[in-house]
């Protein structure tokens, strides 16, 4: 199965200069934790709730007035629409990410979540190990 098939496409998106309380409202919006920042359609960082509390909130940063691009994290990991689902979930085990952005012509078409190759069958147990390397820290002793 390839990523065209499961990923979501009409994706919420910001820019840059975004003020991160819109980033906040936009979350709300949709229901999600993710958003991709982009610039001319193309992705240029990606945010989600938890670098708007680790990176601005806990450091007591104005959300209104701080931009996306001070919390986004980059680079984007990327994958194509033909993109084997087997092969997104190991992109996502190995970069410890829950989402993948899909890009086509270097321009955002959609985002596949770790839960999105979960509903398949027989992607099951690939969700399930890439959850498990996600979940483990990435440095030893870390928390």
């Amino acid at each position: 199965m390839r990523l065209r098939q499961l990923m979501t496409t009409n994706v919420r998106t910001c820019q840059p200069d975004t003020p991160l309380v819109e980033v906040a409202r936009i979350m709300d919006e949709v229901n999600c934790g993710f958003v991709p920042v982009v610039e001319g359609g193309r992705p240029v960082g990606t945010i989600t709730d938890r670098d708007i509390v680790v990176r601005a909130v806990a450091m007591a940063k104005d959300i209104r007035t701080v931009k996306a691009r001070e919390c986004m994290s980059s680079p984007v990991i990327t994958a194509t629409p033909d993109t084997d689902a087997h092969e997104a979930a190991d992109i996502m085990a190995e970069k410890q990410i829950r989402r993948l952005c899909v890009v086509e012509g270097g321009r955002l078409v959609g985002v596949v979540a770790l839960g999105d190759l979960a509903t398949e069958r027989i992607h099951t147990d690939e969700a399930g190990e890439a959850l498990s390397a996600i979940s483990e820290p990435s440095q030893p002793d870390a928390h």
